[in-house]
């Protein structure tokens, strides 16, 4: 059979306890009949907006029971989720929105401005739904009024497996690309890292019997932003088990405000991204853990970035119950391999257990033996997405065919031991991942290119014990300028999301290009270190 998530939600909701919550944020909770009825609500007015199955719907939305509705009602309307980053600046948010060919676009109140500036420049959006409790522009339909208005019947199928999702992610150059999930194999990618430890409903009628016999899904509690994979994808697998998921009412990272949540919502679960999300966390249970009732917590889920060993430790010392999943994987493919560490079982910081879809190449496309000791691309077999939205240059680049058989080969590299587990080593390329947000360098050379003081730019990501990397610029001025790196970095966040800037500017006596004009970040990132070490 073919996975639909719309078909999942019908399917499942009707065997939950009566009442039990689906969203919570905050003070507010929402149960899965609410859910149920506002998301069929939600659809069903995006379809008399002209929105016909296969039309894009933008997410400019931070976390919140809104963005978790709007997802389930483009699931069972058959629309097309489009994340975009709420940090973007307008001319970001342009591309994305253009590119997608959004044809409704959801954003969070406080960005109405940003979204009226830009509103003449996307003529294809017929929709423009504002989130938030009070009155709304003319040009805008009110989120809540669209979500209580109606009878909350089912939306009627058919439905897909072939029914997308658009996921936009970083890449090496160039601006983001939509990552296009189908649902059946995002489902199936899902379950993967499932059957490995047990039984996996493989039909509609198994995963209906599971749920009336063992009951909701776990409670999960996603802190890294739902606009990225790694939440919206933890999440998504406890939503569509008919679990819970709670979201944090701050837009940013408080420590305390989380273990109060966890406390509170009794979270069986929590998603972050590595150290740049665990060592605030940390130092919170550091500081006082006797004021959290945390003894709920069973797993803390993290991917995307380097997530140490020693900070594992530190936290499991004051969760011993928990266990620290640590799973390695990309938007363009879910499931390389993942890493489960208990208190009385550490894991190096980086190594992976991994499974028969994943094979490491050699720059000759020819595989790698175990205990081979030479790096290797990372490339998956199993279930990918089927490429980059209106991109088929970028697409053949990254869904590649090798001896036959289509991978997913997103750029990371690795060793292979002898056991077959994988050391990862990072992207083969120049992009930057800073807190799990990837970074174009191309993007922030050209905003301090921008600035008259500045004749040549490259942006390099150094090691960083906070971030994992931290942009860092090496500037070429212009003759008789001197640096003004504040004036630099406050540039950058002018024209762009503001963790694009540079947190170190160095000025170099040269622009480090080679003579055909390409960049030498490997000179860059040498003059970078050096000057930081100074």
């Amino acid at each position: 059979m073919a996975w639909n998530f719309g078909d999942i939600l019908d399917t499942i909701i009707p065997e939950l306890p009566p009442g039990h919550p689906a969203l919570a944020h905050g003070d507010r909770v929402l149960s899965w009949e609410d859910v149920d009825r506002r998301s069929n609500n939600l659809g069903r007015a995006l379809q008399t907006a002209g929105l016909a199955p296969g039309a894009k719907v933008g997410f400019y939305l931070r976390n919140s029971p809104a963005f978790m509705e709007t997802l389930a009602a483009c699931f069972r309307a058959r629309l097309v989720h489009a994340n975009v980053n709420y940090r973007y600046r307008e001319d970001e948010l342009h591309y994305i929105l253009d590119n997608a060919d959004a044809e409704a676009v959801f954003y969070d109140a406080e960005f109405r401005d940003r979204v009226d500036a830009l509103r003449p420049r996307l003529p294809g959006v017929k929709a423009w739904v504002e989130v938030g409790t009070g009155p709304v522009p003319g040009w805008a339909l009110a989120y809540e009024t669209l979500a209580e208005d109606g009878d909350g019947a089912n939306l009627p199928g058919p439905r897909s497996g072939d029914d997308l999702l658009l996921l936009y992610t970083g890449g090496t150059t160039g601006m983001p690309k939509g990552v296009m999930w189908d649902q059946h194999n995002l489902r199936e990618a899902q379950s993967l890292a499932l059957r490995a430890v047990g039984p996996v409903p493989e039909t509609l009628e198994e995963l209906r019997t599971t749920i009336a016999a063992n009951g909701p899904g776990a409670t999960i509690l996603p802190i890294c932003p739902l606009m990225h994979g790694t939440g919206l994808f933890t999440a998504m697998g406890a939503f569509f088990s008919g679990g819970t998921v709670v979201t944090l009412p701050n837009p940013s990272l408080d420590a305390e405000a989380v273990w109060e949540t966890v406390d509170r919502h009794r979270v069986a679960q929590i998603a972050i991204v590595g150290d740049s999300f665990a060592r605030p966390l940390l130092a919170a249970l550091d500081e006082g853990r006797d004021r959290y009732a945390l003894d709920s917590l069973q797993m803390i889920i993290s991917s995307g970035v380097m997530f140490s060993t020693e900070i594992k430790q530190r936290l499991l010392a004051h969760l011993p119950q928990a266990a620290i999943a640590d799973s390695f994987g990309a938007s363009e493919a879910v499931g390389f391999g993942a890493s489960v560490m208990t208190k009385d079982a550490p894991v190096e910081t980086a190594r992976f257990v991994t499974n028969d879809l994943c094979r490491v190449f050699d720059e000759e496309d020819r595989e790698l033996p175990r205990g081979s000791e030479r790096p290797g691309f990372i490339a998956f077999g199993g279930p990918i997405p089927k490429g980059y939205y209106k991109d088929p240059e970028k697409t053949a680049k990254t869904f590649r065919t090798i001896d036959g058989h289509r991978y997913a080969v997103p750029g990371d590299y690795c060793l292979v031991a002898e056991d077959g587990t994988l050391t990862l080593l990072g992207r083969g390329s120049v992009c930057i991942n800073s807190g799990g947000e990837k970074i174009y360098p191309e993007e922030v050379e050209e905003a301090l290119k921008a600035h008259p003081d500045v004749e040549d730019a490259l942006v390099v990501g150094l090691p960083d014990p906070t971030w994992g990397q931290a942009v860092t610029a090496i500037v070429h001025l212009v003759p008789g300028a001197g640096l003004d790196e504040a004036a630099l970095v406050t540039a950058v966040r002018e024209r762009l999301a503001p963790y694009k800037a540079p947190k170190r500017v160095f000025a170099a006596p040269q622009p480090f290009r080679a003579p055909n004009g390409k960049a030498d970040y490997k000179a860059a990132r040498a003059f970078a270190e050096a000057a930081s070490a100074a």
